[in-house]
């Protein structure tokens, strides 16, 4: 049976509204011990759309699923000619106020953690050092059969020398670093084997229908409980992947604290959810506290 990735979710109970008070997120920064979870809305100040929120790419889009990938070569050719070419763009997207927030607290001690769902890198680029990335990273490749690591810049460099010329106009940039093209657009694009044996390879994330490693989600449970709070940063918390961790901390009576414009599946968890844009949000609470933000070019 393929997997299709959940589009939305439907309350089942009125939530609490949203506000624009950002001093509950300023109060638990301030005592510290808290782990970030963060999702694809903190990086749309980026240029790298969101799945679901307003315009998300699922409206439009079906990112591949595991069971797609592993089982058709017509489907994984599909994949690397559309991944090819978004990643030009998705590889230059640069860390915005958002991430660098994240970082400054990080580097001023307020945080325990960070959990990002994101495969983006961003928060790394902007300076956090041991960011679990739940779903992995586009700038990695994995083989299937040998398991073999390798960079995506390799990767981009081997698919370039394949596919000399290839470089079609695709409608837009999805969150997985998928650009939209048609099937003529494809056309007989080259897929390159792994270098080491010759397997299947693939982007180290984690695809719609594929389970996160167990160990990656321990990791992620450990720094919940040692948390004193839980911040959710541009994430509709839509799948479970995300929404354990929430429900994890508020069943230990941690605080939980949402900052995301539209509504979302933890809202009920939460101490309050901040219905405000992130970089402009997270500026505000960093300036609040007196935690300069490094810009880009640092």
């Amino acid at each position: 049976m393929r997997t299709r990735p959940t589009l939305s979710w439907t309350p089942e109970e009125d939530l609490p509204p949203g506000t624009t008070d950002l001093q509950p997120v300023a109060d638990a920064l301030r005592a510290g011990g808290v782990v970030v979870l963060s999702g694809a809305g903190i990086s749309t100040e980026s240029g790298i759309p969101d799945y679901r929120g307003e315009g998300g790419s699922l409206s439009r889009h079906t990112p591949m699923t595991y069971q797609d990938f592993t089982s058709s070569e017509h489907a994984r050719r599909r994949y690397w000619a559309r991944s090819h070419l978004g990643w030009r763009t998705f590889g230059r997207a640069r860390p915005n106020a958002g991430h660098r927030a994240v970082a400054a607290f990080a580097r001023h001690g307020l945080l325990s953690g960070v959990i990002t769902q994101n495969v983006d890198g961003l928060h790394q680029a902007a300076g956090s050092e041991g960011v679990v990335e739940l779903h992995g990273s586009l700038g990695r490749v994995v083989c299937l059969s040998c398991r073999a690591m390798s960079s995506r810049r390799e990767l981009a460099r081997r698919l370039e020398e394949a596919n000399p010329g290839f470089a079609p106009v695709a409608a837009g940039i999805n969150p997985d670093g998928d650009a939209d093209l048609t099937d003529e657009q494809v056309g007989d694009f080259r897929v390159v084997p792994c270098a080491v044996c010759g397997g299947v390879l693939k982007p180290d994330v984690v695809f719609f229908g594929e389970n996160v490693p167990a160990p990656r989600v321990e990791d992620c449970r450990r720094l919940v409980r040692g948390a004193s709070s839980l911040l959710v940063l541009g994430s509709s918390l839509t799948v479970m992947s995300g929404l354990r961790f929430v429900r994890q901390a508020a069943e230990a009576g941690k605080s939980v604290l949402i900052v995301n414009r539209d509504p979302t599946r933890g809202d009920r968890h939460a101490l309050a959810r901040v219905a405000l844009p992130l970089g402009p949000a997270l500026t505000t609470v960093a300036g609040r506290l007196a935690v300069p933000l490094l810009l880009d070019s640092d």
